[in-house]
């Protein structure tokens, strides 16, 4: 009788499984992000202040590549970032995350200018990616970054 009960359970569980962990799957990952305002980088710049700083984030979208298509991000700010990482986090689904070193492309007036350029992963299922973008340093996160800043990726075409 104790087997046929815990057969009918481990039954359950794996139905059970099967019906939600896809979509379990598809979300992990995605709610440690900043719970500041939502920058899409495609409409535009997105500014904020930390840490006494003004901080501002342009992407702007290249050429299609044999790796899908290139990004350029820009970072201006005030403040002197050791070990800058921007980090790629799906939004829409989590496919890893991919840190993009960014590097010091000048100076001017105080103001520091980085720069990465990348090609962002792509789904084979589904063809347009939401990602979003946190800045760390070196192997920490900003503290209390007050925006999430995302944009939308198509994968290649066939």
């Amino acid at each position: 009788m104790l087997r046929a009960i815990a057969a009918g359970v481990i039954l359950i569980g794996l139905v059970g499984l099967a019906m939600f962990g896809p979509k379990w799957l598809m979300s992990v990952g995605n709610d440690d992000g900043p719970a500041g305002r939502l920058c899409d980088l495609e409409k535009g710049p997105c500014q904020w202040k930390m840490d006494g700083a003004a901080w501002v984030a342009e992407l702007a979208v290249g050429d299609v590549g044999d790796q899908g298509r290139e990004y350029r991000l820009r970072i201006h700010t005030g403040s002197s970032p050791d070990r800058f990482l921007a980090v790629l986090r799906g939004e829409s689904m989590y496919l890893g995350e991919y840190p993009v070193p960014l590097s010091l492309k000048g100076e001017d007036n105080g103001i520091s200018v980085w720069e990465a350029r990348f090609t962002a992963p792509f789904c084979t299922t589904e063809p347009e990616m939401t990602w979003r973008i946190d800045l760390q340093q070196g192997n920490h996160p900003m503290s209390e970054f007050p925006v999430k800043m995302v944009f939308q990726a198509e994968g290649r075409s066939t």
